[in-house]
């Protein structure tokens, strides 16, 4: 598309939900750059056109995708759309960084204050609505992270602040600083929660969300495409794990394990339950499943081509569909419900409540 476009957002018939403990609205599926914008995916803004005219408004970024060009892809569809900014919510998070260099990464307040600023420019924007330290960072000490992204707040240059793949305690403990020294606490946390992998955002977090009301932007909900059935019988030709080979080595090893086939054999018979008892696709049925959790705020989408947005927006017909008795089945076939957590109970919430 060579001219500018003035694209009017529309809310259509997507549900939104308050993101965490903040009055923010986001919707149940937003849209990421993972491994697309700026990576595969480049020059062509129909992807995030379909989604805006679908309903999607939220686009997840960090400064690490594609060192960068993801967040500059995003920043220049959108300016080229001419969405109105207010319209939109967009976040990034913050820690790995772009180039080398000791205080290039991390969440030191240099780091988080500099990668914000740079961030924001790639993306043309004059803030984010959320930031997100994009993982724990053990040789920072918990305040001096607190402030940094409390004080990029205070700026304006986002408007609240969350986690990504931190542990309920190091959440707790950012929250209970926060309190400590009337700073802004983290509202959300971005986890991998999937039907294989539920322990952390389904156990773990459970104390926060009835303590804090903290809620989950949710990644992976689609196991990296296992949880699509495109898996269920080897790796094809220009799949995910076929494409980036390296970058999944991991994963394409443990598919090769008695764990992984075990893996596989349960995303067959989810793939049957759907088709047979809900006329959908797995696809839609692990994405319906993960966006029908209460604590779940928003499920970030990945996609190469807009067809992949609209097929993944038809779970929004299955979530009504998930039944106690449907969703009894599929714990029958997933067999992995985490139980509560034994030691991050009153007790432990009480001594970091002394911080």
């Amino acid at each position: 598309m060579s001219e500018t476009v003035a694209l009017e957002y529309q809310q259509k018939d997507m549900p939104f939900r308050r993101l965490g403990s903040s009055g923010l609205r986001v919707p149940v599926f937003s849209l990421g750059g993972w491994l697309t914008l700026g990576g595969t995916v480049n020059g062509d803004p129909d992807i995030i056109k379909v989604a805006i005219e679908n309903g999607i408004n939220m686009f997840d970024e960090a400064e690490a995708y594609a060192k960068g060009n993801s967040e500059k892809e995003l920043g220049r569809v959108l300016k080229e759309l001419g969405v109105r900014r207010a319209d939109l919510i967009l976040t990034t998070k913050i820690f790995w960084g772009t180039r080398p260099g000791p205080n290039n990464m991390g969440l030191s307040r240099k780091h988080i204050v500099e990668g914000v600023k740079e961030a924001l420019e790639r993306l043309q924007t004059d803030y984010v609505d959320v930031v997100f330290a994009h993982r724990p960072d053990h040789t920072v000490p918990t305040e001096e992270i607190v402030r940094a992204f409390s004080w990029v707040i205070d700026q304006g240059w986002s408007y609240y602040w969350g986690t990504s793949e931190w542990s309920a305690r190091e959440i707790e403990e950012a929250i209970q600083i926060a309190h400590k020294h009337g700073l802004h606490a983290p509202v959300a946390e971005q986890c991998q929660h999937h039907l294989l992998h539920r322990e952390r955002p389904e156990g773990e977090f459970g104390p926060l969300y009835k303590k804090y009301g903290l809620g989950t932007t949710v990644f992976s909900a689609l196991a990296s495409g296992l949880l699509t059935g495109k898996y269920n019988d080897g790796i094809p030709d220009g799949s995910r794990f076929d494409t980036n080979k390296e970058f999944f080595k991991e994963r394409v090893e443990f598919l090769q394990s008695a764990e992984g086939k075990a893996q596989v054999e349960k995303v067959k018979s989810l793939t049957k339950l759907a088709e047979t008892e809900l006329g959908c696709s797995v696809t839609h049925l692990a994405l319906a499943w993960v966006a029908r959790n209460p604590n779940t705020s928003t499920v970030i989408l990945g996609a190469t081509k807009p067809e992949q947005v609209l097929d993944n927006l038809k779970a929004l017909e299955i979530i009504p569909k998930l039944t106690p008795e449907i969703l009894e089945k599929i714990e029958k076939i997933v067999a992995n419900k985490p139980s509560p957590p034994p030691s991050f109970g009153r007790p432990a919430l009480d001594r970091l409540g002394r911080l």
